[in-house]
């Protein structure tokens, strides 16, 4: 999530080039010798921090002894043009990561997306309707996280508040961060993002940024900014002025509550290993609920989150086609998921034998409403499959500055973001 993003018209510019180019392509349905040596390529960012792509390729590649896997490390910043930018040089991965939804349409547009529909998924993935365009499918998920509340332990023992237990509602967690807050430390932080606010709301009531009406954002971010104002979160304007990372602020026990994905738990386990963030203990919780029709440990909490996928470069070799398509059912299947879990990623494959390896991680927290919350979930994407979510997200992203940096008042952001997609999108 802690990147840039960039303009989908640069992107689909690019992807045109790329579909120009693609007459030099080799016929993706020809057969090939199973046992004969392939490499594939496959598209990363920040590989040294960021081990999902060595991990899958070990696993894939010792049960396939004839098949080599090549990492091809991009900018993590400027990913999805870098990776366009190849593709239209006829020089992209075979297999390409789908770091962000809200671009599979860019890339199937432009034609560079190969049919995978044949490839078989097991029972019960996350995120696979993601990747399907009027019903096929150009990727196949094999991570999958979530939104889930990050909080201190010690510093709720502390204050002498209760942990949370899983019942939350937006108001328990309000008047939790009120009572968390002390001179040294806000009872919250909300990143800048406008996932924080604008993903919460949307699934939590039922509402798709297609849909161009933002009415429901009001009461989310009515509550967000009521907590900046009293003081028991940073507000956004200091934030974004001191560039503080959401890692510092919690990790450093800054805040001892966070919003935020399911992502973060790897990362908080090794810079607790290697010091970078304080020593103390911590757990997580589901993302405090709308009501009380989806909280507790008997029901099922709602959240957000998209998927992580794979897909195959259209103009891929043909010899190579057998393998890449081995590549990614390997890399959605249960094998792979325990893989994943066992370096703390959350794949899109959960079932017990994938959370007991999940937890096994050394320094990952044991209680049981930790495993509830990151294994028990209805997660509805941030970004729908739209060649329009791309420019909906910039509008609202607009919005969400607006609201947060105190220029607009929420009545009038959403009013505005409610006619930019109606004269600009349609």
């Amino acid at each position: 999530m802690n990147r840039k993003i960039l303009a989908a018209g640069s992107i689909a510019a690019v992807a045109a080039l790329a579909l120009a180019g693609c007459s030099g392509g080799t016929d993706a349905g020809e057969s090939s010798d199973p046992d004969a040596p392939v490499t594939l390529t496959l598209s990363g960012w920040s590989i040294d921090t960021t081990p999902e792509f060595q991990t899958l390729a070990d696993a894939f590649t010792k049960d396939h002894p004839n098949v080599t896997v090549e990492l091809k490390e991009y900018d993590a910043a400027e990913y999805n043009t870098l990776v366009t930018a190849d593709l239209a040089a006829g020089s992209g991965p075979d297999i390409i990561t789908q770091k962000e939804v809200k671009y599979v349409t860019t890339f199937q547009e432009g034609g560079q997306l190969l049919d995978v529909s044949d490839v078989a998924l097991p029972d019960g993935i996350s995120g696979a309707d993601s990747y399907k365009v009027d019903g096929t499918a150009y990727a196949v998920p094999y991570r999958q996280d979530s939104w889930v509340l990050f909080y201190n332990k010690a510093l709720f023992d502390a204050a002498g508040v209760d942990q949370p237990d899983g019942s939350w509602t937006w108001d328990d967690y309000a008047d939790a961060a009120e009572a968390l807050t002390t001179d040294a430390s806000k009872g919250a932080y909300l990143h800048r993002w406008q996932s924080t606010v604008q993903g919460f709301a949307n699934a939590q009531t039922g509402t798709s940024v297609l849909d161009g009406d933002f009415g429901d954002m009001k009461d989310y971010y009515d509550a967000t900014l009521a907590l900046q104002d009293a003081g028991d979160q940073v507000d956004f304007n200091t934030s974004t002025a001191n560039q503080l990372t959401y890692q510092g602020e919690f990790g450093t026990q800054k805040a001892a509550m966070m919003l935020m994905g399911t992502w973060y738990t790897a990362t908080l386990i090794a810079q607790q290993a290697s010091g970078e963030a304080n020593d103390f203990e911590w757990g997580i919780a589901p993302a405090p609920q709308r009501d009380e029709k989806t909280t507790g440990t008997d029901n099922t909490p709602v959240t957000f989150g998209d998927p992580t996928g794979f897909g195959i470069n259209a103009n891929i070799d043909s010899a190579k086609v057998d393998a890449a398509k081995q590549f990614l059912e390997f890399a959605a299947s249960e094998e792979a998921a325990q893989a994943l879990a066992g370096i703390g990623i959350t794949p899109a494959l959960t079932n017990d034998a994938v959370v007991d390896a999940y937890f096994a991680v050394d320094g990952a927290p044991t209680d049981d409403l930790s495993k509830f919350a990151w294994s028990t979930h209805e997660v509805l994407p941030e970004n729908p499959t739209s060649s329009k979510t791309a420019t909906i997200q910039g509008i609202l992203a607009d919005l969400h500055t607006a609201v947060m940096s105190g220029s607009t008042s929420v009545d009038d952001a959403i009013k505005t973001a409610e006619d930019r997609v109606k004269n600009e999108v349609g």
